[in-house]
């Protein structure tokens, strides 16, 4: 959990006051979810050719992406606000801390996603589309919208976390293509093995600050299966991507063994229920994600 202190000192020298609010604006564009979309986008990138890191696609997808994913997320956090600061793992945030104001982090979240969409729009239709497509559910559908009414919200902010890698792919390929879909369909089925797993972990934050949920509505253990359904889905659909990809036996034989792991810890959750299990559940999921997505980078070297 990132925290910063509430308060900085008068006599705090001006780098450190410095430093203290570059971190603050650091924490407000969640780096490491941000890095993971990052990847998917590399994934897809990937997908449709060779990686080289000189290349003005290849930087095009990175920037552009970087820009308006971080800026969706400083503007979810914007609106986000009164619920984080209900919450303990949340409420050390800097808006509901007060290190940053929320006409700041407007402008800045503003900035960043505008920002972003003019470079996409520097390129081709279907990417451009698609960019905005993913900034249009992420913050205005999911966020504003279906984030505080149902649980189902996050079916939708798994539809904007697709986009990040559907559209460097349909960059690179230059259509809407069938492993490009796959591949944001990976990404929308494992959001629930994700974020269930977390509403379960913090249900009591999430009941104390009106936040709809799959534990609160339908149960702890409709919940889970819902976690082992999908994690069962996902990896289904990883390895279909990697196949139709034609990747190297290696590969496949990898993507395979991340899926056993993470089906074994799906199925140790629902046998042996615990905080300590889901939690585990939860990183798992992340990590299953992020090394299918480098198995896909690797593959296509």
């Amino acid at each position: 959990m990132h925290s910063i202190p509430e308060s900085v000192s008068e006599k705090t020298p001006a780098w450190q006051k410095y430093v203290t609010r570059l971190r603050a604006y650091w924490i407000l564009i969640e780096d490491l979810q941000t890095g993971l979309l990052l990847v998917t986008a590399a994934a897809g990138y990937a997908s449709g050719c060779c990686i080289d890191p000189g290349s003005p696609p290849f930087l095009v997808v990175l920037g552009s992406l970087l820009l308006a994913i971080s800026g969706c997320t400083v503007l979810n956090m914007f609106f986000d606000r009164d619920l984080d600061s209900h919450m303990p793992r949340t409420a050390h945030r800097p808006l509901p801390a007060g290190m940053i104001s929320p006409a700041t982090a407007l402008y800045f979240g503003l900035l960043l996603t505008g920002l972003g969409l003019i470079w996409s729009f520097a390129f081709d239709l279907q990417y451009r589309a698609l960019v905005s497509l993913g900034v249009f559910l992420n913050v205005a559908v999911y966020t504003v919208w279906l984030k505080r009414r149902t649980p189902f919200a996050i079916v939708i902010g798994g539809l904007a976390g697709g986009m990040p890698a559907l559209a460097a792919r349909t960059l690179v390929v230059e259509q809407v293509d069938l492993v490009g879909l796959l591949l944001a369909l990976g990404i929308l089925l494992w959001i629930p093995s994700h974020m269930l797993t977390f509403s379960i972990k913090y249900a009591d934050d999430y009941r104390r600050a009106g936040i709809a949920t799959f534990p609160a509505a339908y149960g702890v253990r409709v919940t889970r299966l819902l976690i082992a359904l999908s994690s069962f889905v996902t990896m289904s659909v990883m390895l279909w991507v990697e196949w139709q990809l034609a990747l190297p036996g290696l590969y496949l034989w990898l993507l395979g063994g991340l899926g056993v792991a993470l089906s074994g810890l799906t199925l140790l959750s629902i046998l042996r229920p615990s905080d300590r299990m889901n939690f585990v559940l939860y990183k798992g999921a992340s990590i299953y994600m992020l090394s299918s997505m480098l198995v896909l980078i690797l593959g296509r070297f």
